[in-house]
């Protein structure tokens, strides 16, 4: 459990589920994600956060707020799979860090609380470099990542979209350990 001045980043429970699959199937929250998710598809999410928990100590945790505990988004660090998805534009397999919050929650500074303290953790592990994504439309979250001091560095095709979908392209973001602020 990570905590910062107004929230707590912590493993899953089960009856978080309800309130991420909510989150999931809004379209305003995922309009940068290449489809919503269901009930079913969000419930598989979390049971692989929970499994790279146990495996890895890396997830993408559930947030809350101090002030009033309930699940209002996620943030954290995960492995990308490379055997599944070998990221052209990265040489190893990196450690991504990500973010969602429910549309009621964003705009109030949660993301970039909840994803410094994740970068704050990621580092304190002895990783040398923490990675991001996102499509180029989606300008808070490359903003979020500017914010976080990570540096962009390069485009590329995501592998699990099909050539000429309109999310393919995506922008990369680094972070080395020795370059954060």
């Amino acid at each position: 459990m990570i905590e910062t001045e107004r929230l707590r980043l912590r493993p899953w429970r089960r009856d978080d589920r309800p309130a991420f699959a909510a989150m999931c199937a809004d379209p305003e929250v995922m309009r940068h994600f290449a489809k919503t998710l269901n009930r079913a598809e969000a419930d598989e999410f979390l049971d692989r956060m929970e499994l790279r928990q146990a495996e890895t100590g890396l997830s993408f945790w559930a947030v809350e707020r101090l002030a009033a505990p309930g699940m209002i988004g996620m943030c954290g660090l995960g492995r990308i799979q490379w055997a599944a998805i070998p990221f052209p534009a990265l040489t190893e397999p990196p450690v991504e860090i990500g973010w969602r919050f429910a549309t009621a929650h964003q705009g109030q500074g949660y993301a970039l609380e909840a994803a410094r303290a994740a970068l704050a953790y990621g580092f304190s592990l002895g990783l040398p470099e923490i990675v991001a994504f996102t499509i180029p439309p989606n300008t808070r979250s490359w903003g979020l990542m500017e914010k976080l001091g990570m540096r962009p560095d390069g485009r590329f095709e995501h592998p699990r979209l099909p050539e000429g979908h309109p999310m393919r392209e995506h922008l990369l973001y680094r972070l080395r350990r020795e370059d954060r602020p």
